[in-house]
């Protein structure tokens, strides 16, 4: 049975951010686990097709899946931009709004308690 996030104090989600090569992407994923910013990260090959400075752009990226707590998200935003190469690097979060109970509580052990 999924339990509703409003059976817990904290607000989880995802965040999702893209990086030009695996090696950027797995740099990222790293830092932010070892601060305790995310409890885990997924990287995943994609391909992006978007518009930059007037041209439509299509790259291969890596697509990081990035979940944690999203009260940390000023933090895990600075993070980021820290050691991100794009000038303008996608950094947008989703909230959960349901999940496995333990599932949850196991992001919450192993990110910053705010």
């Amino acid at each position: 049975m999924q339990q509703s996030m409003s059976s817990t104090s904290r607000r989880y989600g995802v965040v999702l951010v893209t990086a030009s090569t695996k090696k950027e992407a797995e740099n990222i994923a790293s830092a932010l686990v070892e601060a305790k910013l995310a409890a885990c990260v997924s990287l995943t090959a994609v391909n992006s097709i978007y518009t930059w400075q007037g041209k439509v752009n299509s790259e291969e990226e890596w697509q990081l899946i990035i979940k944690s707590d999203l009260a940390l998200f000023p933090v895990l935003e600075a993070k980021i931009k820290e050691l991100h190469s794009y000038e303008v690097p996608e950094i947008i979060a989703l909230p959960l709004i349901a999940g496995s109970q333990s599932y949850l509580q196991w992001i919450g052990e192993n990110v910053l308690e705010i």
